[in-house]
């Protein structure tokens, strides 16, 4: 770490440079919330200058600015590589008050310039109609985390110093935020982060001590029991307590000095635990006292907007006129609306401020070495003549990906990376691990590309953040779990799409799931581990970002995962089995039908110069394989039958073109599909689903899905299937009940099929397993 002098200034005259900024970003922040025209003041405060609807959080604010001007200050001495993440929500006025300080606002929005029409803009449009929110979204520079939901500020702090060393990432914590279990697990930081390799997170506990109604349970634990609570996890902490600016400056200076010298004998290996602070000052600091007799300041009334009824209320408006007083303007801004000459330069320079911080607007990317994944395929002379797991061919495809990119490349997994047949990176790398280790411990690595841990919570934060910096990652998780992380997925594919309206933006790489130990092969732990949802939950967020892929065998999954870590700015789920199951494509075929994303199977089919009867569409692995036998049942129930298959590798083709940029064109949806034949689906998913898919599509009518109905059970791999309906016989049955020239013989054949199914289930009830036709069947031209 370099050293920058800040010349020849005092500490104490450093410090009341400290305190301008602290005050000038109050008073912009409250500026933010309030006011709609006269931004300095130049005259008396009037109804007309407030805004009507008064939106924003004032609470958090003043923690938020001390600690941005105390870092400022820390990164000029120290010549810091640092950036913030901030988790109090709704805290953005206090960052746009900041980057406006430091330049970086108008810099990246000229309209908002360093005078006063540009503060007047800065005022106007927060929280405005067409303006930006009152929480960090995309736009706010140095940001990339929104603090709309709580709990997973510190998890993607933590991401982001993931291989990054040198650099500081501090997270300010809010006391509300820290009762969420995210947070409360994201303590666990240290057991991961190498000392050296990558970057320091410093948590700063904010103790406010309110929430929006309440008292948070973290300022009211005993300090003691806290710091035990902190350092079990790790973490060395450094209290700063107060309510007199002067004396909380000097402690909180001397806190970070102390933890800047920490994290370097950390980064030496001269000391263990990890610096953080808790800082303990009042919520809504320096902001009204008390209001018709209530206590606003250290109380939750400070939470939203201390003052309201401003404009219809002379007192409350006289009130609001003393309290943007109480910050001396005139000291802190010219004439001309800009900061004065001493607030103007005293920020770090360049890159080096935090509003400006490169990684943090995805400016610093290197895309990943990747192998050939033809390298890696199965060899297949006919379709389904092979069998194997397609999850372990990806292992072995993944085991190359990570020795070519050691620095830009995490997997991460909730304790489940072997279990899904991963596990041939273990060759190359081990389990990111930086506590003991045991000799029956297998794999574990103070440097190691896999993360482990339990918790789908920071196995997504943790990746957000490591995506969000600029890296590459996969987060593979068992089906039914993925809906662990539900509203932090949707938090992102927001963040995503709006950053892809911020032009100094770089999109960044894209945020990509394997999900796997899938909901029809869970035998074993029967209908707990059974919830295909996660994809209804996906492609009901925005199109532009959001990609589904349902690979049938391991080639087509290698050519849908190489896709998909080359991708940038969307989220892209791929579901893929990792059981032995036939193998139906080359290398070459996977990669075709990939890139076209559905296609008519010609080898599976029995039509002739398109005059199908029937066609058979499917969509995911099991799926698939069900729909090839029910070709088998079809035909020797009546040889002659004219059957299509259909294979859908990515889900979101069916959609109209007009509702997604993946859907596929009428004409040659209709052209696949047809217009007037009946259409059995069998999907890997909830049925309605297709229907929502395809509702406007022509022949909609047609098409009858068969999918999963929470039908689970501890039972037969096949036999979930058939309580489903999504197994051969029941497909076969369905597409005979549609063709209108087996209506006479309807009743027979209706009758051979129930009779396999009895047969299914007598067999299952006796010997436990499934029927050896069924079990070992193999497919051949029918």
């Amino acid at each position: 770490m370099t050293t920058q002098t800040l010349g020849t200034e005092t500490d104490a005259m450093v410090l009341r440079r400290v305190d301008a900024w602290w005050r000038a970003a109050n008073y912009l922040s409250v500026g933010q919330i309030y006011l709609l025209a006269n931004p300095l003041l130049r005259e008396p405060l009037r109804p007309e200058h407030i805004k009507p609807r008064l939106v924003g959080h004032w609470g958090t604010v003043p923690g938020i600015t001390l600690t941005y001007a105390h870092l400022n200050r820390a990164t000029m001495r120290h010549g810091l590589d640092a950036m913030l993440v901030t988790g109090p929500g709704h805290g953005a006025a206090a960052l746009n008050a900041a980057a406006w300080l430091e330049g970086t606002y108008s810099e990246l929005y000229p309209e908002v310039g360093q005078d006063e029409a540009g503060m007047a803009a800065l005022f106007r449009q927060f929280s405005f109609p067409g303006g930006v929110p009152s929480h960090a979204s995309p736009h706010v520079p140095g940001s990339i985390h929104e603090g709309g939901e709580l709990g997973y500020s510190l998890a993607h702090a933590t991401g982001a110093a993931f291989d990054h060393p040198g650099l500081i990432v501090a997270c300010v914590i809010g006391d509300g935020e820290a009762e969420t279990g995210p947070l409360a697990a994201s303590w666990q930081a240290p057991t991961f982060l190498h000392p050296w390799r990558d970057g320091a997170v410093l948590p700063i506990l904010h103790l406010n001590g309110h929430k929006i109604a309440n008292p948070t349970a973290y300022s009211r634990i005993p300090p003691e029991a806290l710091a035990g609570i902190l350092r079990g996890h790790g973490w060395d902490p450094v209290e700063v307590t107060g309510s007199d600016p002067a004396a909380v400056h000097r402690a909180y200076a001397a806190a970070l000095d102390e933890c800047v010298a920490r994290i370097e004998r950390v980064r030496t290996g001269s000391a263990h635990g990890r610096p953080m602070i808790v800082l303990r000052t009042p919520k809504g600091w320096t902001g009204p006292d008390r209001v018709d007799g209530h206590q606003i300041e250290g109380s939750w009334r400070s939470h939203q907007v201390p003052l309201t009824g401003v404009r219809e209320n002379p007192a409350r408006l006289a009130m609001l006129s003393d309290w943007l007083m109480s910050y001396r303007p005139t000291e802190l801004f010219g004439v001309d609306g800009a900061p004065a000459p001493a607030l103007a330069a005293w920020h770090p320079g360049g890159d080096r401020r935090m509003s400006a911080n490169p990684i943090t607007h995805g400016t610093r990317q290197r895309d990943l070495r990747l192998p050939d994944p033809a390298a890696h395929a199965i060899t297949v002379t006919a379709p389904g003549q092979v069998t194997a797991q397609a999850t372990s061919v990806l292992g072995e495809y993944l085991r190359e990906a990570v020795a070519r990119n050691d620095d830009n490349l995490l997997l991460f997994a909730p304790d489940e990376h072997a279990s899904n047949r991963l596990d041939a990176v273990f060759d190359v790398t081990g389990r990111r691990w930086q506590l003991p280790v045991e000799p029956q411990d297998q794999h574990q690595s103070p440097t190691g590309r896999v993360v482990e841990v339990l918790s789908e919570h920071l196995c997504q934060g943790w990746l957000e953040g490591y995506l969000l910096t600029g890296r590459h990652g996969l987060f593979s998780t068992y089906e039914a779990f993925a809906h662990v992380v539900d509203s932090m997925v949707a938090q992102h594919a927001k963040w995503l799409h709006t950053a892809d309206t911020v032009t100094w933006r770089r999109p960044v790489p894209s945020l990509n799931y394997l999900l796997t130990s899938h909901v029809w092969r869970q035998d074993h732990n029967g209908a707990s581990h059974q919830d295909p949802g996660f994809i209804d939950h996906i492609l009901s967020k925005r199109p532009e970002v959001t990609r589904v892929y349902l690979p049938p065998d391991a080639n087509t999954l290698l050519s849908v995962a190489d896709h998909c870590l080359r991708g940038r700015g969307l989220v892209n789920v791929i579901v893929a089995g990792k059981q032995p199951a036939p193998q139906y494509l080359t290398a070459t075929q996977a990669a075709a039908h990939c890139a076209q994303g559905l296609g008519v199977w010609e080898w599976a089919g029995t039509e002739h110069d398109g005059d199908a009867e029937v066609v058979l569409a499917c969509a995911g692995d099991v799926p698939t394989l069900e729909t090839l036998a029910a070709v088998h049942v079809l035909t020797d129930l009546v040889p002659d039958l004219r059957v299509r298959v259909v294979n859908i590798v990515d889900l979101t083709r069916l959609f109209a073109p007009e509702r997604h940029p993946h859907g596929l064109p009428e004409r040659d949806y209709t052209e696949v599909f047809t217009p007037d034949l009946p259409v059995v689906f069998a999907f890997h998913g909830y049925p309605w689903l297709i229907h929502q898919l395809t509702y406007d599509r022509p022949g909609h009518d047609n098409l009858h899905v068969h999918g999963f109905h929470d039908q689970g059970a501890t039972t037969t791999p096949f036999d979930t299937c058939v309580r489903n309906h999504i197994d051969r016989f029941h497909l076969a049955l369905a597409a005979l009940e549609r063709i209108p020239r087996v209506a006479g013989r309807i009743g027979h054949l209706r009758q051979r099929i129930l009779d396999r199914l009895a047969e299914h289930d007598h067999h299952i009830r006796h010997t436990g397993d499934d029927l050896p036709a069924i079990r070992d069947w193999t497919w051949h031209p029918a």
